[in-house]
């Protein structure tokens, strides 16, 4: 990976140098089904010819182009044969003695992906078929043609892609023609506008696809949606439609610039790393969108929010890019925020900003506390560093401070600095300054003082509440402090005053106020009578962990379910949470709340984030000693809530994951067994094919379901989502043998793809099986930095991620950490903050426990 790589000084450098003014790329894909016409052999390579038209700034000059390819066949410059040998080093074609005017013509050998990193080859075992799409953010098109790999390098693009027989092929741009060829066909498609090389897209292969149009006025817009063959009976294509006009309205009626690329194809797409990728004309998807068994509101309204996200971004990164990687957030902040924005606005799904509180926000709030959190403009040295930015704070804390920019600038002003950002820079590239010039313009606010405090700083404040009362009971001053390692930042908010009404706890009292300081006093509230809960940031308006004063904390502890408001109720729960994991709220008293208040929580997303956490709870944040009696606790009450579900409700299939989920006894497997078997039932519960793998993981890695049991159910579901749930669960057994394989398959061998690598990861630790595998932890660090420099970045962040060794949690893995980080501190960049990170969350688990062991 390290000779991959592409500093920000070389970037800006070229950068200098270069007009880029038109690339041509022609793929030919005929090998991907091998000599025979079928699946066959596994095909390593394609061709790829790219002829590049471009402008050098001084005469004489050298630069490179980005390529990683096995080979070269032929490189040209001007009409000078080059020698790739002389020129190719395996990622960069050295360019010497540039005119003004140049055109390049690479003809390259590129290999076929199993990563999910450039083109993705998936076979697909129910069928034998095989389908193709790419993947490059932030910098995977060099594994498919030879190109200036950065963003702010924009260009048209022509691609033509020649491809089997019976198959079809999309790109970004609309197909102009479509010619027949030895063994397939020869596809043209239609000139894009200026883009990025990170967003240029091929989709080819047998994909079931299905067509609608949008109309707005004169604007027609072609629509496109596809998936693999085998999901066709699942595809939902009209709800997808549905959701995409929705989205297509509301972003022309915020934005005032129609869509600017064509048609709008978006692709499902199997062994995808990402949720989705912005290209445009072209989204692509992970395929698990497409469901196959039952699944809760939620995940509709998860899907309605990626759609819709990936749009916003055809404007915020597409029309307009950020310059450098330094500047990710200009495109994944804002998409991240009008994703919700849009889906509670235009959409059915008007519960969005609960999901945002509780869900993304929590990301966010963990990022901001890592080792390694940054401002939301990062410090981006290298295209490693980039790949590591698309996280929490890019993407969940940026879209939460835009929402508390809507709420200090104005929801019209900054729309209205959006219109005129996407008309002054369209297809261009820009930076931070340019966007907060469109903003100080509408909004007559200082933005370069709320940039500083909110884009240019790291860290999360913490807001408390304090309050007195007067002789009457009556709140005589309440004051909100702002304490953390973040500096006081200026935070408009919303105080809430809950009181119990017949059994509900209802807000009688709210005062909006500019929070700064050290220390802020919001006098509107004096006055009011006693509250039995003060919420701080009420409504969700900032970004900030919330407390509690003792008295609101006892309300909550009986009364957290009466919080009528779904929105208020979803902040107090992740206000706990957070409490949970700073080590002031023992593990098993936030359990309890679970087991006492899950149960009437109404907002199915909130209810799996809940079940999410208070499995993490009892995993990592539990005392050891309490962890055994904690799960049978924990498991009880989970059936009873099954239990007492409404039938065929979408709670009750939530209770029945969470209950295969944290299963414990004998008892427990018993009925799951008797659930697959068809000798239990729960009334209304429908034990569809999905839900059969989540009953089988936890009996496979209890030894209950053994290699014989998952073969047959891999018959029953002979398909690739079958495939790597049956990975994923043999992988989970209890044996050393079991674990010895997992290890060298993900650790030793790359024959794994990329799913399969997840699925394997993902079975390797379970909580029940700690002794199994600790003497990993051991070959973990002995590992990590051979995985991190011979994989692809993907894989490597896969592989350190998830093979840390947490489930440990012990302060000797703490120690062998530490040493290990002490030993390696020449180790990449990129590798150094994965393992710190993943130190940070052991730390914090121990921390925990410790507190819980107290309780």
């Amino acid at each position: 990976m390290p000779g991959e790589n592409l500093s920000r000084d070389e970037a800006h450098e070229r950068a200098a140098l270069l007009t880029v003014d038109s690339y041509e790329v022609a793929l030919d894909v005929r090998s991907a089904v091998g000599d025979s016409g079928s699946a066959g052999a596994e095909p390593r390579t394609f061709r790829s010819v790219t002829t590049i038209r471009f402008r050098s700034a001084r005469a004489g000059a050298g630069t490179f182009a980005d390529l990683i390819a096995p080979a070269v066949t032929r490189v040209t410059l001007n009409g000078r044969d080059l020698d790739p040998a002389a020129v190719f080093d395996g990622a960069r074609i050295a360019l010497d003695g540039l005119a003004e005017e140049n055109t390049l013509v690479v003809d390259a050998q590129c290999a076929y992906s199993r990563t999910g990193e450039g083109l993705h080859r998936f076979v697909d075992p129910e069928d034998g078929e095989v389908y193709l799409y790419t993947q490059y953010e932030p910098a995977d098109a060099r594994r498919v043609f030879a190109n200036f790999e950065q963003p702010d390098l924009k260009a048209p693009y022509r691609f033509e892609v020649t491809a089997p027989e019976g198959w079809n092929v999309w790109s970004n741009g609309a197909e102009e023609s479509r010619t027949g060829a030895s063994g397939g066909h020869v596809w043209r498609f239609a000139e894009t506008k200026p883009i990025s090389t990170y967003i240029t897209c091929v989709v080819a292969g047998p994909y079931h696809y299905v067509t609608d149009t949008y109309r707005r006025g004169d604007l027609e817009i072609p629509l496109g949606a596809m998936c693999r063959k085998g999901l066709a009976k699942h595809f939902d294509a009209d709800d997808v439609f549905l959701v995409t006009k929705q989205g297509l309205d509301f972003f022309h009626e915020a934005f005032d610039f129609p869509y600017p690329f064509g048609k709008y194809d978006q692709a499902f797409v199997p062994e995808y790393n990402l949720g989705a990728m912005e290209n445009p004309g072209m989204v692509t998807f992970r395929e698990e969108y497409i469901y196959r068994g039952k699944v809760t509101r939620a995940a509709y309204e998860r899907r309605a929010n990626v759609i819709l996200h990936e749009m916003a971004h055809m404007w915020f990164g597409d029309l307009v890019t950020m310059r450098w990687w330094d500047d990710l957030w200009l495109k994944e902040s804002f998409a991240d925020f009008m994703g919700s924005f849009s889906m509670v606005e235009a959409t059915r799904f008007t519960g969005g900003w609960i999901t945002f509180a509780n869900n993304r926000k929590a990301w966010a709030y963990r990022a901001d506390q890592l080792p390694s959190t940054h401002p939301v403009t990062a410090d981006i040295r290298d295209l490693e560093d980039a790949k590591l930015n698309f996280d929490g704070i890019t993407y969940a804390k940026g879209a939460a401070v835009l929402k508390q920019l809507v709420a200090y600038a104005g929801r019209e002003a900054f729309l209205e600095g959006a219109r005129r950002y996407f008309k002054r820079h369209a297809y261009g590239n820009t930076t931070l300054g340019d966007l907060l010039a469109v903003l100080e313009e509408t909004s007559g606010r200082d933005m370069k003082a709320w940039s500083r405090s909110w884009l240019e700083t790291s860290g999360v404040n913490v807001l408390t509440p304090v309050v007195t009362y007067d002789g009457e009971g009556r709140v005589a001053e309440l004051a909100v402090e702002q304490s953390g390692p973040a500096e006081a930042r200026p935070h408009r908010a919303a105080v809430g005053l809950y009181r119990l009404e017949g059994g509900d706890l209802v807000r009688y009292a709210r005062a909006e106020a500019d929070i700064t300081g050290a220390r802020t006093v919001v006098a509107e509230l004096a006055g009011a009578e006693r509250p039995a809960l003060v919420l701080v940031n009420d409504e969700d308006l900032t970004y900030g962990k919330v407390r509690f004063d003792e008295a609101s904390l006892a309300t909550l502890r009986a009364h957290l379910a009466d919080v009528t408001d779904p929105l208020a109720r979803a902040l107090c729960w992740s206000a706990l949470w957070n409490m949970t994991r700073d080590a002031l709220l023992p593990a098993r008293e936030f359990v309890a709340l679970v087991l006492d208040f899950a149960g009437r929580e109404s907002d199915i997303g909130v209810l799996q984030m809940l079940h999410a956490w208070a499995r993490t709870s009892l995993v990592h944040f539990a005392a050891p000693e309490w962890r055994a009696e904690g799960g049978r606790v924990v498991a009880e009450g989970a059936l009873r809530e099954l239990r007492a579900a409404e039938p065929g409700s979408e709670h009750q299939l939530t209770w029945a994951r969470f209950y295969a989920e944290v299963a414990a006894g004998d008892a427990d497997f018993a009925f799951l067994e008797g659930l697959l078997a068809g000798t239990e039932s729960v009334d209304g519960l429908d034990v569809d094919q999905e839900l059969r793998w989540v009953l089988l993981e936890p009996l496979a890695a209890h030894g209950r379901a053994d290699e014989e049991v998952l073969a047959a159910e891999l018959a029953r579901d002979d398909t690739a989502s079958g495939k790597r749930h049956q990975v994923r669960c043999l992988a989970a057994r209890p044996s050393a043998a079991v674990k010895a394989q997992a290890w060298a398959q993900v650790v030793e061998s790359d024959q794994l793809s990329n799913a399969l690598v997840e699925a394997t990861i993902a079975g390797f630790g379970q909580p029940s099986q700690r002794e199994l595998v600790a003497p990993y932890a051991v070959r973990y660090f002995e590992a990590v930095e051979r995985v991190w420099a011979e994989r692809s970045i993907q894989i490597g962040m896969d592989v350190v991620r998830g093979l840390f060794p947490m489930l440990q949690g012990d302060a000797a893995t703490l120690a062998e950490t530490d040493a290990w980080l002490a030993e390696h501190g020449s180790s990449a960049p990129a590798l150094r903050r994965l393992v710190l990170e993943a130190r940070d969350d052991l730390a914090r688990a121990l921390r925990a426990q410790e507190c819980d062991g107290r309780a």
